[in-house]
């Protein structure tokens, strides 16, 4: 499965900050497997818009915490982590930070639910599932 990482301007977290956090996830939910290479620093952040310095300081970031090891006839791949992910935990924390923002955005249970299953209607109807 090719990398996915969004970026969005508004939303007050630092770009590298996102590219790292989105990286991780993959990473850890298995979406990027053990030894899948990630795309040259100038490729993604020629992608995303990004100074390239920017980008290597995601990967130097990934490199310290052991979730990638760069070397240069790979380039930069997966090392980590070897474990399956605790679906469960990584759930709960994705939903509380979705809590979070539906709290900020004085969103009720309901509402906040209803926006739940249509993103995630939205997501298998783009996956053709």
């Amino acid at each position: 499965m090719p990398l996915r990482v969004v970026v969005d301007a508004d939303n007050g977290v630092a770009p590298w900050r996102q590219v790292y956090d989105q990286i991780v996830r993959a990473i850890t939910t298995g979406a990027l497997a053990h030894g899948a290479r990630l795309p040259p620093i100038r490729q993604l952040a020629r992608d995303l818009g990004l100074a390239s310095g920017t980008i290597a300081r995601v990967y130097r970031e990934l490199e310290a915490g052991g979730q990638v090891a760069t070397g240069r006839a790979k380039g930069t791949v997966v090392t980590g982590p070897a474990e399956q992910p605790n679906r469960a935990e990584l759930l709960r924390e994705a939903a509380a930070e979705f809590a979070a923002r539906a709290h900020e955005l004085d969103a009720g249970p309901a509402e906040a639910v209803d926006a739940v299953r249509t993103a995630l209607a939205a997501i298998s109807s783009e996956r053709g599932s």
